[in-house]
């Protein structure tokens, strides 16, 4: 399967290899690529010879964040709009949390933003050793508030708090230890280190696998419509306040918000 924003690929041993294929966009997120991404989670949900589903990007990143066309038009859109928006990216990012497979994240670079939601929503997720994290939408004036529930179903209250609000950029030992990563590895080794895990699942029961999962989920933190409705609101309210609107501003022209020093 190759859409124009992804690739979906099924080896012989019924591994699936998802990769976010925008790499000269450092695989920033677009409504196009949410759109996709959502269509081939369905499809690797129902497809019975899928055993293992891995996650990365194509090229020096994982993802960026938000595609910079995206943020122009949610900049421009009415309320409804950016609701709507918010809870098709919710959407995106449930089916993948919900996947009846096992979810492993190839971290092959960067993750700014959406890409740090992209990380979370993965059963684990090995990145490579040089990359750089960062939650940076309050430099925006904005807040991670849709990818928030899995943000703080994989680090935990207590470390999500450490970068949650700062946007500060952090590396793949930290990423380890605020529980976004299990491993980080050298970029050579990462193929290897991604590949045992694999190989494990392949010794595993399919069904019990997707029910143990399921039993890991709900036993979980809450994710539900009501949920991901409450964050969409809260983050179109933070796009109508004056700070959003100076910061994204800024940001479009390459220019500094006033809080920045």
């Amino acid at each position: 399967m190759t859409c124009r924003t992804i690739k979906l690929e099924v080896d012989e041993r019924g591994v699936a290899t998802l990769t976010l294929n925008q790499p000269e966009k450092h695989n920033a997120m677009s409504s196009a690529m949410i759109h996709e991404i959502t269509d081939a989670a369905k499809s690797l949900a129902e497809d019975k010879t899928v055993r293992v589903v891995v996650l990365t990007g194509e090229g020096k990143s994982f993802c960026a964040g938000g595609d910079l066309d995206w943020m122009k038009s949610q900049f421009e859109a009415d309320r409804e709009t950016r609701i709507s928006e918010a809870m098709k990216l919710a959407t995106m990012l449930r089916d993948l949390n919900e996947l009846p497979k096992p979810l492993i994240g190839r971290v092959n670079g960067q993750a700014y933003g959406g890409g740090i939601g992209m990380m979370s929503v993965c059963d684990t997720a090995i990145g490579v050793d040089d990359a750089k994290f960062a939650l940076t939408e309050t430099r925006l004036g904005l807040i991670p508030a849709t990818i928030s529930p899995y943000v703080l179903a994989r680090m935990g209250e207590g470390r999500a708090r450490q970068v949650f609000m700062s946007g500060k950029r952090f590396g793949g030992q930290d990423a380890v230890n605020l529980g976004l990563l299990a491993k980080s590895v050298l970029a050579e080794t990462l193929d290897e280190a991604v590949e045992q895990e694999v190989s494990i699942y392949l010794s595993t029961a399919p069904g019990a696998v997707a029910r143990a999962k399921q039993l890991a989920r709900d036993l979980g933190p809450r994710i539900d419509d009501d949920l991901m409705l409450d964050t969409a609101n809260r983050l179109a309210d933070c796009w109508e306040s004056p700070e959003a609107q100076e910061g994204i501003s800024a940001f479009l022209n390459k220019q500094k918000p006033s809080w920045q020093t």
